[in-house]
């Protein structure tokens, strides 16, 4: 299994993480059908999401993958009057990694990275490894020392 730069960061941090690959359906990319895929549930497998502020700062929020990011939440845990959703033609750019493949992990550019507080509620989590078709498995502490996130209430209930 090839190790990504995600995967190497770790490695350098002396960050225990578990590889794990699963088949990628190009048509689903979401985070609840890939937590069906590698056996977790949903609320465990977080996605990472590209945000941009009033002020034009990028951030990353990283919210559980059944859950839906509320960007008023983010904003105000950023300090920003409001948050939006980067466009998809930005995202690459910006962070090296593709639609279904984004996490903070080395990414490009260091944006602040913002964490949903129920992360620290599991044993283990998974994230992207920086390639659609491969997951990270590491605990919520590890995983919030390698990114430096900040820890707050991001999401809103989904609805049905």
């Amino acid at each position: 299994m090839k190790k990504t730069n995600a995967a190497r960061l770790l490695d350098t941090l002396s960050i225990p993480y578990e590889l794990c690959a699963y088949d990628v359906d190009p048509d689903d990319l979401t985070a609840i059908s890939v937590a069906r895929k590698i056996n977790l549930p949903a609320e465990q497998v977080f996605k990472t999401l590209v945000t941009v502020t009033n002020d034009g700062e990028h951030l990353f929020a990283v919210i559980p993958g059944d859950a839906e990011l509320d960007l008023k939440k983010l904003a105000v845990a950023a300090g920003a009057r409001k948050a939006e959703l980067a466009s998809l033609k930005e995202v690459e750019p910006l962070t090296g990694y593709i639609r279904g493949g984004v996490t903070v992990l080395a990414a490009r550019k260091p944006f602040r990275a913002f964490a949903d507080e129920t992360i620290e509620l599991f044993d283990i989590i998974s994230i992207s490894a920086g390639l659609r078709g491969l997951q990270l498995i590491l605990t919520p502490a590890d995983y919030l020392r390698a990114t430096a996130a900040t820890l707050a209430d991001l999401t809103k209930a989904m609805h049905p």
